[in-house]
């Protein structure tokens, strides 16, 4: 099969196509003949030389959408329809930047859609992302209005979907002001200009503070979004689209408000049902 391996951390150029065998099948995991993957910042991260688990060589990817090639006794059909994500693809074991890989079967989601691959391959992991954020981390059930940290991000705009689709009351922030109308038209009900220091514009609006955050942006935004909600509000830290990965600093006294939760959310496939 055709592959793109990574032998040591760096640019793009550490990408290189190679032909690899074919995994070989294994009872309980499934083959997957792969038609398309989503890009991940995490891979990213990843090729950089920043998972400092990771070991090299590696194929990268840690979602894709195809086709049963193997079911690996797991009882799916061959030529279902699948989605698979997570569970150590393209970290512990060759990921989806081929043509096939081999995922266990509890990382391997049956579906059914008319949708074309290059459409399918970008929701898996966006979408179990979002899913997990909103409901597991955030229990977005339990609250009215959200706040949604780098709005226009696909991500972002995922998020602004289904907390509009959950009845929640969207405020989504973007860096570029041209980008108001869309955030709008995705479903925000207010937009607010992220110059990093947004609290007086949140109390503006809410002067108690959000139920809920979902923080994309990262550490460079974590504290102000902390100081934007309300008491017993949670803010959910899921994205590092600021490239951060640390707080320097960090004062949990001074800087995470009187009863408001910190928590995080980094996906798991079984945050999502078949």
């Amino acid at each position: 099969m055709s592959a793109y391996v990574i032998n040591e951390p760096g640019g793009p150029e550490q990408l290189i196509r190679c032909d690899c065998p074919v995994p070989s099948s294994e009872r309980g995991s499934v083959l997957i003949r792969i038609r398309a993957f989503g890009l991940n910042r995490s891979e990213w991260f990843t090729r950089r030389g920043e998972s400092p688990n990771v070991r090299f060589p590696r194929i990268l990817g840690i979602e894709c959408v195809g086709e049963v090639a193997d079911d690996g006794g797991t009882g799916l059909a061959i030529g279902q329809t699948v989605a698979a994500m997570m569970g150590g693809m393209g970290r512990d074991f060759d990921g989806s930047y081929a043509q096939y890989t081999l995922v266990p079967r509890a990382n391997v989601f049956a579906i059914n859609t008319r949708l074309p691959w290059e459409v399918i391959g970008a929701l898996p992991e966006t979408l179990q992302t979002i899913h997990g954020s909103l409901y597991t981390a955030l229990q977005i059930d339990r609250a009215d209005n959200i706040l949604i940290r780098g709005g226009s991000s696909s991500i972002g705009l995922a998020a602004i979907f289904l907390c509009q689709y959950a009845g929640l009351t969207v405020t989504a922030t973007t860096r570029n002001p041209a980008k108001h109308a869309e955030l709008q038209s995705a479903g925000a009900t207010h937009v607010l200009i992220d110059d990093g220091n947004i609290q007086q514009a949140v109390r503006a609006l809410y002067p108690a503070g959000f139920d809920r955050v979902l923080e994309l942006i990262g550490t460079s935004t974590l504290l102000d979004s902390l100081r934007s909600a309300r008491r017993g509000g949670i803010v959910c830290m899921t994205g590092i689209l600021g490239g951060e990965w640390s707080l320097r600093d960090f004062r949990p006294m001074d800087d995470v408000p009187t009863a408001v939760s910190l928590t995080s959310y980094s996906g798991n496939a079984s945050d999502i049902s078949q």
